[in-house]
């Protein structure tokens, strides 16, 4: 039926209780042909979260969102981890990584970390309590 046959791995974080072929950690780099893809560990919305840099693209899962970021009150979900992931990693790239997210709940399907950090109102400069305090609204 298909000339060439295509060959996948599932990669997922060693946390992950997904069947995978390839556990990885934060600060791996994923091979696909000869382009590196480093692992960020973004834990927030489930222990195993990810998110996958490659050049000046992230691809954010349910990490971060344009506008928003991911929920941390269902299973598995940690407000202090999700508030570790964004300020000590996502917000720690350079403003012209462009933002891919895991869904498309905002205004655009993409943004970048330095538009995110203007205009995200889940990223206004917040301690870790008023952080865990905004979050647990309804």
């Amino acid at each position: 039926r298909y000339p060439i046959e295509f060959r996948r791995k599932v990669v997922a974080h060693k946390l992950s209780h997904v069947s995978k072929d390839v556990g990885v950690v934060d600060g791996d780099i994923v091979k696909v042909g000869t382009i590196g893809i480093r692992v960020l560990h973004t834990p927030g919305h489930s222990p195993d979260s990810i998110c996958l840099l490659c050049d000046n693209k992230l691809l954010a899962g349910d990490t971060l969102f344009v506008g928003e970021c991911g929920r941390t009150d269902m299973p598995g979900g940690n407000t202090r981890d999700m508030y570790d992931s964004l300020f000590d990693k996502l917000m720690k790239l350079d403003d012209k990584v462009e933002v891919y997210p895991g869904h498309d709940y905002g205004s655009k399907p993409s943004s970048t970390i330095g538009e995110e950090r203007k205009t995200n109102y889940t990223l206004e400069k917040r301690t870790l309590e008023e952080f865990m305090e905004f979050m647990s609204q309804p």
